[in-house]
């Protein structure tokens, strides 16, 4: 059984490092720890009408934090560099944020 396209794709990860990743088509999104490159190149391909050419998936481990007395670690996630072919257009999305 196959995911939806939004099931992949959680959320744009925007800042100043992947902000500037956007000049190289290189866009950076929050994704779901179990979908691969696969499924995420699909995903781009079909919720932003763009071609893609690599995807470069990490894990993100859960940082430490502290409440008073009180530490426990934050959730751990996955997030994907999605690299765009040269001659694909750009996604509208962060066009707007710069």
């Amino acid at each position: 059984m196959s995911k939806a396209a939004q099931d992949i794709i959680l959320r744009p990860i925007i800042t100043e490092e992947s902000m500037l990743g956007t000049a190289d088509k290189k866009y950076t999104f929050e994704i779901a720890k179990d979908a691969n490159k696969i499924e995420v190149k699909k995903a781009v391909e079909e919720l932003f009408d763009v071609k893609v050419a690599k995807v470069n998936t990490l894990n993100v481990n859960g940082k430490l934090r502290r409440y008073g007395r009180y530490e426990g670690y934050t959730a751990s996630w996955k997030k994907a560099v999605v690299t765009l072919t040269p001659d694909s257009k750009t996604i509208d999305f962060f066009d707007g944020l710069l």
